[in-house]
């Protein structure tokens, strides 16, 4: 058997990859989905649409591949994190899905520090309380649903909802586990701590597994409608970050991932659970075995840049829109853009802060306003890669994926703010190839992920920082730290506006 499939159920779309033994692409398809937003701050999905779309995807890629289904041998998962499923004693879901990015829980988020402590709920998750995490997702169903959950018999996270639909078998994998607020990052077991304390029955959470492991076969029912055999093998899979890392090649200390999708994410490798950054950035699980990661988070990264493309050129292509930016010359102008348009995670763990366009004047072109929104992102993700300096941690060369990677220019100006060489790979494929590169391993190709990335994962050019524009840039962000604090008590006293 020579092929892999790795599914990455994003927010907007599942995209499904056919990898061989060298980490070459056989196959792709991707297959949308909407989101639900039926309030401000509401976001939600029907999880029954992912599997929908996950098997008309499945069947649409065997039908591409250029082996027989029998030359399939398994298949792994990457998902969007933090979104909470609910399930009854049939396993049926009692509701949609609340997303990572749904920020109706601020009052639970409150709760949840009032009950356990914000010192222990650190000692315990190694994170804070924040609206994006499952923990508060469950509270306010439970505050806001009652009925509905009294009879919930169990939760999982996304992809793990259609893992179950596709074999029949319920489980958890750490990385994931780890942003549900819910898990002892210490025992690596669920806390009955947190349970109990905040009124949440330890029953209702699902089986742990490591990301590797296999979690049963494709049943006669996905195997059917697909294509694939009742042998394909079927592998836990990992959350879309620690897949991300994974498909980078973030597998040794001192690897640091850029990540610019939907949201921005910057992460980084940790060989343990020992290091104290006191809830600035997140820690979590990594999907490589033993492993874990830290990461800050900007929730509208590449979302900031479609938002503003959406409302003032909806029919232009993206590569189109961009043209000309690499003319503008460094802080665009006098132009300056912060990306709080749904709120910010890191540093900043604000849902009330929205984004701010500083500096604007009549001669300010369409070109200026792009490149300030290219700028106002990337100083975001800075924001974490400075919290990870301040703590020791050496970071001289950044993978960068995604959106981002997109436009060459876009890369060079990452690699002069964030003032290091900035990597990309010849495949670009992030969580999808991190989720193929998951059940390649567990196939027992390979004896690590580290040999796997090695055979899989190649670089396709290096962008090296340029000194001028690096000091101008060093200056720039000096003052793109100072709009969030004269801005904040401006945007919590227009929430009533919303």
């Amino acid at each position: 058997m020579n092929h892999v499939i790795g599914v990455d159920l994003g927010t907007s779309a599942v995209k499904l990859l056919l990898v061989d033994r060298t980490g070459g692409i056989a196959a792709e398809v991707s297959k949308p989905y909407p989101l639900i937003q039926e309030k401000s701050g509401y976001s939600e999905q029907d999880p029954d649409v992912w599997v929908e779309q996950t098997l008309a995807g499945l069947e649409e890629l065997v039908q591409q591949a250029p082996c027989p289904p029998e030359e399939i041998e398994g298949i792994s998962f990457s998902g969007q994190m933090h979104g909470l499923v609910l399930l009854d004693d049939e396993r049926n879901p009692l509701r949609n899905a609340i997303l990572w990015n749904d920020t109706r829980t601020t009052k639970q988020c409150h709760d949840i520090n009032r009950l356990v402590g914000e010192e222990q709920l650190l000692a315990i998750t190694k994170n804070p309380a924040l609206e994006g995490f499952t923990l508060p997702k469950i509270l306010w169903v439970k505050e806001n649903e009652p009925e509905l959950y009294e009879k919930a018999a169990t939760f999982v996270l996304p992809k793990d909802y259609l893992r179950y639909r596709l074999t029949g078998e319920l489980a958890m994998d750490y990385s994931d586990a780890a942003g549900t607020l819910l898990l002892d990052l210490v025992s690596n077991q669920w806390s009955e701590e947190i349970c109990e304390t905040v009124g949440v029955d330890p029953a209702l959470c699902p089986p742990l597994v490591g990301s590797h492991e296999q979690t049963g076969h494709l049943d006669s029912v996905s195997a059917g409608r697909t294509g694939l055999t009742m042998n394909t093998k079927v592998f836990a899979g990992g959350a879309d970050n620690a897949c991300g890392a994974i498909g980078s090649g973030i597998l040794t200390d001192g690897k640091t991932l850029c990540s610019i999708g939907t949201s921005g994410v910057i992460l980084s490798y940790e060989s343990s659970r020992d290091k104290d950054f006191a809830g600035k950035v997140h820690y979590f699980n990594h999907g490589a075995p033993g492993a874990y990661y830290t990461m800050g988070v900007t929730l509208a990264a590449g979302d900031s840049l479609s938002w503003y493309k959406n409302v003032h050129a909806p029919e232009v292509p993206f590569e189109q829109f961009v043209q000309g930016v690499e003319e503008i010359p460094v802080g665009s102008n006098g132009l300056l853009f912060t990306p709080y348009i749904s709120g910010e995670r890191t540093p900043h763990a604000d849902a009330n802060i929205r984004g701010s366009f500083i500096g604007m004047n009549h001669s300010h072109t369409r070109n200026d306003f792009t490149h300030a929104v290219m700028e106002g992102i990337t100083f975001s993700l800075k924001e974490s890669l400075e919290i990870f300096r301040a703590h020791g941690k050496k970071i001289d060369t950044i993978v960068s994926t995604g959106g981002g990677t997109k436009n060459d220019y876009w890369l060079q100006m990452q690699a002069d703010i964030f003032n290091a060489e900035v990597v990309k790979l010849s495949s670009e494929q992030g969580p999808g190839m991190g989720a193929a590169m998951l059940a390649a391993y567990g196939c027992g190709w390979f004896q690590s992920l580290e040999s796997c990335a090695d055979e899989f994962l190649t670089v396709d050019k290096t962008y090296v920082p340029g000194q001028e524009r690096v000091e101008k840039y060093e200056v720039l962000f000096g003052i793109y730290q100072d709009v969030y604090e004269q801005t904040k008590d401006l945007n919590e006293r227009l929430v009533a506006y919303r």
